[in-house]
């Protein structure tokens, strides 16, 4: 045959942003090799008659690194059309590990900053390896999609320095060690680096990234840049806004003395600044001086679900609740159910602050004993006010009554302006990303914001045309982010293809299931309107399901 693979009839958008096109694509030895009305016969042919053709969707902002030892799909991500996830963000990656100490501090910062626990770990993920090489030649032979792996910053002092990395600043013996390890990195096919600002470790301290000098930073990102490419990620100290604008200058500063792109997740649209004016002011002001900062943005509301038999981020700011969530459930329930803690945790929460302070605005999602039924869909406040109760009176109550399984919504705070949203995504200094998916699994999938922007910003508002929607989510990120085999419909390129109905697509609710190794539960959101996903020009997805094949590679 000819080909391997040809999609006929479909109506090509090719990634760059440029109008659309009827013509046919062809595929050998993993490659696009041609388009336009093509003859010649392959080994498969696909009728894309009446849907639109893309390349495949790519998710610069993942935390799927433990997921994907057990699951090369990272699921639910093919099914809303995504063909390549960024992983190894927020400082955190599960190489280099020095020894089982490290692994177990690795796997306790990954189970308080994005909610994967330690009874997943001990089930799948095995840590047979040490160097950063080994872990991706350790989930090589697993991948249905293609990953691009940030190392960790915090994962690299923590094996050069070990309790010295939430200490102090490096040496520049212990920096010189790092650079090693960032160029060994690089070589094994790392995307580049992820840093942090902002998360703390489950003791409550910062994680080892923040402890780190720009000096310390500069030199990892001009070994990174040895390579020819590279990004330096990061998460900002976003709970104040002059502590983000510095982190933003900060990053000018790294971007400008190592050459490269920089970017920091996320970037939100909030009731008092509805399209981040000052954030994208300061992003404005690195690109003048000629530096390169993006912040990422998401589609979606930011809502998030708390259960108190789970994790939830808008604790952590109170130690009282903090140290009871940390528990095994059965200790939590006792201690949730004490006459004695309640007093103290509603006073505590009665003066939440950060996160914490969204609380009144949770709403009664799903409830599970007959005593319960009554509260579904009313908020706390006004569950508070009707009952004469506090806050934390009323999480407590409903709690313990469910077997602290009663599930909590933040819906439509952040966000929520889809308007202003829709701005932010359309800004140049913006990329679409910060889904984070793969991460707080029982709070929230991130995984579905592909979809999202497809059906509400395009087919239901007309707020961005198709064109532009794809080119945001392929060909415009691949570019920035040094992803150069993919991202376009374009000879040469790798046939990451998605084929879907603009008519149809649409994202499902969000569903709670347990599917996760070490009985671990986990939120995800399934897709209609996909035909077919194909990965280096294999067909891992189609309406009917997933295929056996399994063709990722590390990007």
């Amino acid at each position: 045959m000819e080909y391997d693979l040809i999609i006929r009839n479909g109506f090509l958008i090719d990634g760059t942003g440029t109008k659309g096109k009827t013509a046919d694509l062809a595929v050998r030895d993993g490659k696009i090799i041609a388009l336009g009305d093509l003859d010649g016969e392959a080994s498969q042919e696909f009728d894309a008659q009446g849907q639109v053709v893309s390349p495949g969707f790519i998710d610069i902002h993942t935390h799927f690194d433990p997921q994907l030892c057990w699951d090369g799909l990272a699921t639910p991500s093919i099914e809303h059309g995504i063909t390549t996830v960024v992983t190894g963000n927020c400082s955190l990656s599960l190489a280099p590990i020095r020894d089982r100490a490290g692994a177990d501090k690795i796997v306790s910062m990954f189970g308080v900053i994005e909610d994967i626990k330690k009874k997943t770990f001990d089930q799948a993920v095995p840590f047979t390896w040490n160097s950063f090489p080994e872990y991706l030649d350790h989930i090589r032979p697993k991948l249905g999609i293609n990953v691009g792996a940030l190392i960790g910053h915090s994962a690299v002092r923590l094996y050069v320095m070990g309790a010295a990395s939430q200490e102090r600043a490096a040496t520049q013996d212990e920096i010189d060690k790092m650079c090693v390890i960032i160029e060994e990195a690089m070589a094994a096919g790392a995307l580049g680096i992820s840093s942090s600002y902002v998360d703390m470790d489950e003791n409550g301290h910062p994680v080892p990234s923040q402890y780190a000098d720009l000096n310390e930073k500069i030199a990892l990102a001009k070994a990174m840049a040895k390579s020819g490419r590279g990004i330096w990620q990061i998460v900002p100290y976003f709970p104040d806004l002059k502590r983000e604008l510095d982190n933003i200058r900060e990053l000018g500063e790294i971007s400008l003395a190592a050459g490269i792109p920089c970017s920091l997740q996320p970037v939100l649209s909030s009731p008092t600044s509805p399209k981040a004016e000052e954030i994208i002011e300061a992003l404005e002001a690195e690109q003048k001086r000629g530096a390169q900062v993006f912040g990422q943005v998401m589609p979606r509301c930011f809502d998030l679900n708390m259960r108190l038999s789970e994790t939830s981020m808008l604790l952590f700011s109170m130690p009282g609740w903090k140290a009871i969530m940390d528990l095994p459930r059965h200790d939590r329930l006792a201690r949730f159910s004490d006459p004695e803690q309640r007093s103290a945790l509603v006073t505590e929460m009665k003066t939440a602050m950060g996160m914490g302070g969204a609380l009144p605005f949770l709403t009664v999602g799903k409830v599970y004993s007959d005593i319960n039924q009554q509260y579904c869909g009313r908020s706390l406040a006004e569950i508070g006010q009707s009952e004469g109760k506090e806050i934390g009176e009323v999480i407590l109550d409903l709690a313990v009554a469910d077997n602290l399984d009663t599930e909590f919504q933040l819906k439509n705070v952040i966000n929520a302006d889809k308007a202003s949203v829709a701005e932010l995504i359309n800004h140049p200094m913006c990329h679409f990303g910060a889904s984070d998916a793969g991460a707080h699994i029982t709070q929230f999938c991130g995984t579905g914001d592909t979809t999202h922007l497809l059906e509400h910003y395009v087919r239901e508002t007309g707020h961005m045309t198709l064109e532009r929607a794809i080119h945001r989510m392929t060909g415009e990120v691949a570019e920035d982010w040094g992803l150069f085999n993919t991202g376009t419909l374009s000879v040469g390129k790798a046939a990451d293809i998605v084929v879907f109905d603009p008519a149809l697509v649409s994202v499902g609710q969000e569903e709670f299931v347990e599917d996760f190794p070490g009985e671990a539960r986990r939120y995800i959101r399934r897709s209609s309107g996909y035909a077919a996903v194909f990965v280096n020009g294999e067909q891992v997805y189609s309406s009917a399901g997933y295929t056996q094949a399994r063709p990722g590679r590390i990007i």
